[in-house]
């Protein structure tokens, strides 16, 4: 999605700042426009400010400085249950005496709406997780999937513009938290409503987003589609925190255009993509993800640069091999193979040869 102004934007942060003990920044200086329609995810470690940000656009939390604007008003003011937003947290956060139907049924009640136009809203919004056949349940005679579902149509039960979700697959386990991934993604372009999502999972974000929000240390480190983060991070912090990927250390020898030389710890000369590196002479990390780099011959890419490796571990996953090597004084450093028919098993102790292809090696900030 292309950028946008503030004036186009559907969810503003202007120059938002938030402190809890007035001193220390928790977010910083925060400008963040979300388009209409878009699903956009925050994501970073625990203490980045990501939730924080979240719960100020839900109005659980105010603002320090600075305004945070729902399509075009201003609503650090507006108490939460007048922003007519759905929220949907990870503790799910269900009634226990209700039923399902009960509770989908309070936040249209809350609303003034009658009882005719309530259930069929209900009956409507349990369709969509499908759900319908629960609705004389009680929270406690649902699994933890099943309490998940109810909490995301209560979000949608009252036809949102805009729905945050806060951690919301965190309590499941790892099979049907990859199975809700695609739900809510599908249920997203269904119904068109625009979506703000936190959480420190990098394969929930790249799964899910048109747009991702990297957060650390109060600030958006990159904003980007999942696809350009993982294939063109922009600092060190973003290329390890995305992802597996391998770090070699060196110093810039020289730069030419769209492309270096690095001059490896161990002394070997390899040839990068500079990224927030200006000067030879400076510090680099090159950053190389596991499943580009190969040690087939056949299979190096036109202009592959070649480094000498010993394999120190090979370890079967099914679907692919990982195997661990020592890389110019790197003893981590990462190889994803597919397993394949005929595959050439590597063995610990063996010397090999493994390459790239150097705009796959991007030479990164400290």
């Amino acid at each position: 999605m292309a950028s946008m102004g503030a004036g186009d934007a559907f969810v503003a942060f202007e120059h938002v700042q938030k402190s809890y003990d007035g001193v220390s920044l928790v977010v910083k200086d925060l400008n963040l426009s979300i388009g209409k329609g878009e699903f956009l995810t925050m994501l970073g470690p625990s203490g980045s400010g990501k939730t924080t940000c979240l719960m100020m656009l839900a109005g659980f939390e105010t603002a320090t400085h600075g305004e945070i604007r729902l399509d075009g008003r201003p609503i650090n003011q507006v108490p939460p249950h007048k922003r007519g937003i759905g929220m949907v947290f990870q503790n799910y956060a269900l009634f226990p005496h209700m039923t399902v139907g009960e509770n989908l049924s309070f936040p249209l009640e809350v609303r003034g709406m009658a009882k005719e136009a309530r259930e069929a809203k209900v009956k409507r919004a349990l369709g969509m997780v499908q759900m319908g056949d629960f609705i004389n349940r009680r929270p406690a005679q649902l699994s933890g999937g099943q309490q998940q579902r109810i909490a995301l149509a209560r979000a949608l039960v009252f036809d949102p513009a805009l729905v945050l979700m806060d951690e919301p697959l965190g309590a499941l386990d790892k099979q049907l938290r990859e199975h809700m991934q695609f739900e809510i993604k599908h249920l997203h372009e269904n119904l068109g409503i625009t979506v703000v999502y936190v959480t420190h999972d990098q394969g929930e974000a790249l799964t899910m987003s048109d747009r991702v929000a990297v957060f650390n240390d109060g600030r958006i480190q990159q904003l980007a589609s999942p696809q350009d983060l993982y294939e063109r991070p922009e600092n060190s912090f973003v290329a390890q925190f995305i992802g597996e990927n391998n770090k070699l250390r060196g110093r810039i020898e020289a730069i030419s255009g769209q492309g270096c030389k690095v001059r490896l710890a161990t002394g070997e000369l390899i040839d990068a993509t500079p990224v927030n590196v200006t000067e030879a002479g400076a510090e680099t990390v090159v950053s190389i993800r596991p499943e580009r780099v190969e040690f087939k011959a056949e299979l190096l890419p036109a202009g592959a640069q070649t480094i000498e490796a010993t394999v120190r571990e090979v370890i079967y996953m099914g679907d692919l091999w990982r195997t661990v090597l020592a890389v110019a004084g790197a003893d981590d450093f990462v190889m994803k193979s597919r397993n394949s028919q005929g595959q050439q098993v590597l063995v610990p102790g063996e010397k090999i040869r493994i390459g790239w292809a150097p705009a796959d090696a991007r030479a990164l900030d400290l």
